[in-house]
């Protein structure tokens, strides 16, 4: 007899295996990501139909196997039908699985990525369909602290450069910040501006240095400079100010925010998580999808 074993988790991946199996790619909390059959489940009849579903919460009893372990058991503990009803939301929970299945491990306790994802999608759920800005601020906030489970969020209260803190100002319509992915985090644009300048002073005596020195002697200077980061994306006050705020448990909610303001926030969180995933986000393509079909939106 096979060996088997219980364990809680939520549905992230399905793909079709046979004539009426499943492969599930599922969050467990006991033993992080599991890929299991869930056998007949494509049949019309099948107890494990609907259990074997997207973002499905179940109670699990499983049987090892030598390749893929066997579902032999489901009871739902919970489910979320409001995000298939809506495609935004929808779009959002479908990106953060992504990045969850690249965040996980398997064979290893996932207790916290587990929660943190379903507290996630709840909040999604929930979210009124007053506006589209909602279901982006959401996911923004979703992304920041699955990063910052990670250990890979990005710094936005002081500049990567100067180390002092950066605080918006929201009366000055002019007023921005750098975003650098390769630096991690924001970056105070006096300060990289009086670096540049900086590094290519450096740059212009060491060449007048290296020219003096070749017809005297046989070697060349050498000074070591600081690296200029590159500015990835500039942020206005609000911008900035919404980015900071994602930091916290409890995300900013304010009618007025533009759509255009979450979609540039959303924007450099994606290319920063993908640089750290080493991957492109495939299901970020159906938030760009939606919100330019839906909201006259320029991503």
């Amino acid at each position: 007899m096979s060996k088997t074993y219980k364990a809680t988790g939520i549905n992230l991946k399905t793909q079709a295996l046979g004539e009426s199996d499943r492969i599930v790619t599922i969050l467990t909390r006991e033993f992080g990501l599991i890929r299991a059959v869930a056998p007949g489940s494509r049949k019309h009849n099948s107890s494990l139909g609907g259990r074997s579903g997207m973002f499905v919460v179940n109670e699990l009893l499983i049987a090892k196997g030598r390749s893929l372990d066997k579902i032999t058991q489901a009871q739902t503990l919970k489910t979320y039908p409001g995000l298939t009803k809506d495609l935004g939301k929808l779009a959002a929970s479908q990106y953060l699985a992504e990045i969850v299945l690249c965040q996980a491990l398997s064979e290893q306790p996932q207790e916290e990525l587990y929660e943190l994802l379903n507290e996630h999608l709840y909040r999604l759920e929930v979210l009124p369909k007053i506006e589209s800005a909602g279901v982006l601020g959401y996911l923004s906030h979703a992304v920041f602290h699955l990063l910052a489970l990670a250990g890979l969020a990005p710094q936005v209260q002081i500049c990567c450069l100067t180390q002092r803190t950066l605080i918006p100002d929201l009366t000055n319509p002019h007023w921005q910040v750098g975003f650098s992915i390769g630096a991690g985090g924001v970056v105070c644009l006096n300060a990289w501006e009086n670096l540049r300048k900086e590094v290519h002073k450096v740059a212009k005596e060491t060449l007048e240095l290296n020219s003096a020195h070749s017809e005297i002697a046989p070697y060349q200077t050498v000074r070591h400079r600081q690296e200029i980061p590159t500015i990835s994306a500039r942020l206005n006050a609000t911008e900035f100010s919404m980015l900071q705020q994602l930091s916290q448990p409890e995300i900013m909610q304010n009618s007025t925010t533009k759509n255009e303001s979450w979609l540039s926030v959303e924007q450099i969180l994606r290319q920063y998580t993908q640089y750290h995933l080493g991957r492109p986000i495939r299901s970020a393509t159906l938030i760009d999808s939606y919100f330019a079909a839906n909201h006259d939106a320029t991503v």
